[in-house]
C-alpha cells in the first residue's frame, strides 16, 4: 500500500497499513474496563451532544509503565448539520447514556505483554466520542424545542482535569493516539495536551486512519470539503489536518492506508461522482479494480508504533502498491 511521504518539523514517521480493522480478541485475554463519568464535567459546561457527561475508560499501569500514559480517542464519523446530530443525540455515539459501560481494551490498549510488549504495562485510557465533531467544538444550539452541546473542546478539557490528579501530571512517557475521528482529535489537541504535562516528559502523537484530505473526488467535486464545511459551520471548527500539520510542534505518527475503505467510498468515490457504477466492484474488491483506477488510487502496526515511539529506528514505512503489496487481498465488506 502506498502512501505520499511528508517532510515535517512535527512529522516523524509515516506509514501507510491497513488501520481501524477489526481485532479478534480470545475470551481468555478479553481485558473489560468499566467507564468513568467525569462528574465535574458540568463546572466547565463539558457535555455530550445530547447533554450527558462525558466518560473514559482507564486500565491502571503498573510496574515499569505506571508513570507512562496512552490516552486514545475514539472514532465515530461526524454530524455536518442540525438535522444529522439531532438524530445521532438519542445513540451510544452521541450519549453516553447509550454507551456500553465496559469496554474490550485490545490491540494498542491491550494489557498482553506478548501482544503490546511497548505499551501493556501503560496506564492506557479510551476518550468516549459523543460530541459529533472531533473532540472540537465549542457551542451550543437551542431552538426552543431541541437543545444540543457542541462541546468537544470542552470534553477534552474535562477529562484531561480528571486525570491530572491520577497521575497524569507527573507522566514520562505519553502518547496521545486516536482512530479515524479519533485521528482527526489527535491533530486538533497534539500540541495542547503537551502543555499539561511535565517539560521533561516524552510526549508523541498517533493519528490512526485520520488523515482526511482535502481532494476532489473522481467527478472533480469537493464532496469532502463540503461536507465538512457543514461541521465547520455548525460547530465553529477547523477539519482538515494537512494545514494543522505544519504548526505541530510534538513529534507525530501518521498511520494511513491509501486503500482507506471511508477515504476511497466517500471523498474518491462517492456515489453522486459515479452515477453509472463503474467502480461499484472496485470499491467492494481491489482486486476487481482496473489500471486506471488503481493508478487513480495511487496519488505488525503497535510495534511499528513501539519502534517509533522509543526511537528503535526512524524510517519512512511506505509499501508498494496492489498487487505488489499481498497485505490487501481483503474484500472490503
Amino acid at each position: 500500500m502506498k502512501a505520499v511521504a511528508v517532510t515535517k518539523a512535527a512529522l516523524s514517521l509515516v506509514v501507510a497499513l491497513l488501520t481501524c480493522a477489526p481485532v479478534r480478541v480470545n475470551s481468555q485475554e478479553r481485558l473489560l474496563v468499566k467507564m468513568t463519568l467525569v462528574q465535574n464535567a458540568s463546572s466547565i459546561g463539558a457535555y455530550c451532544l445530547d447533554g450527558s457527561l462525558p466518560a473514559y475508560h482507564l486500565d491502571r499501569g503498573f510496574g515499569a509503565g505506571a508513570r507512562n500514559w496512552l490516552l486514545q480517542f475514539e472514532g465515530g464519523g461526524w454530524c455536518n448539520n442540525i438535522k444529522s446530530c439531532l438524530e445521532r443525540a438519542p445513540t451510544r455515539r452521541r450519549s453516553t447514556r447509550y454507551m456500553s459501560k465496559n469496554e474490550v481494551f485490545s490491540g494498542i490498549l491491550s494489557n498482553n505483554a506478548s501482544l503490546n510488549p511497548d505499551f501493556y504495562n501503560w496506564n492506557r485510557v479510551k476518550l468516549r466520542y459523543c460530541d459529533g465533531a472531533s473532540f472540537a467544538g465549542d457551542s451550543t444550539y437551542q431552538n426552543g424545542t431541541s437543545l444540543l452541546y457542541f462541546r468537544g473542546q470542552r470534553i477534552w478539557q474535562s477529562i484531561i482535569l480528571d486525570l491530572l490528579p491520577k497521575g497524569l501530571a507527573q507522566a514520562d512517557k505519553a502518547l496521545l493516539s486516536g482512530c479515524s475521528a479519533g485521528g482527526l482529535a489527535a491533530f486538533h489537541h497534539c500540541d495542547n495536551f503537551t502543555s499539561y504535562l511535565p517539560q521533561n516528559a516524552t510526549v508523541k502523537c498517533l493519528s490512526d486512519a485520520g488523515f482526511f484530505l482535502d481532494a476532489n473526488d473522481i467527478a472533480m467535486n469537493p464532496r469532502m470539503r463540503d461536507f465538512f464545511e457543514g461541521v465547520v459551520s455548525v460547530q465553529g471548527v477547523c477539519f482538515f489536518p494537512q494545514y494543522a500539520l505544519p504548526f505541530i510542534k510534538t513529534p507525530f505518527f501518521i498511520l494511513n492506508s491509501a486503500y482507506d475503505v471511508f477515504q476511497i467510498r466517500h471523498i474518491l468515490v462517492p456515489p453522486a461522482a459515479d452515477p453509472n457504477g463503474h467502480w461499484s466492484r472496485c470499491k467492494l474488491n481491489i482486486a476487481d479494480c482496473n489500471t486506471v483506477q488503481i493508478n487513480t488510487m495511487q496519488g505488525t502496526i503497535a510495534e511499528a508504533v513501539g519502534n517509533w515511539y522509543f526511537g528503535r529506528n526512524a524510517s519512512n514505512e511506505i509499501d508498494c502498491p496492489y498487487p505488489c503489496d499481498k497485505s490487501c487481498h481483503n474484500q472490503i465488506g
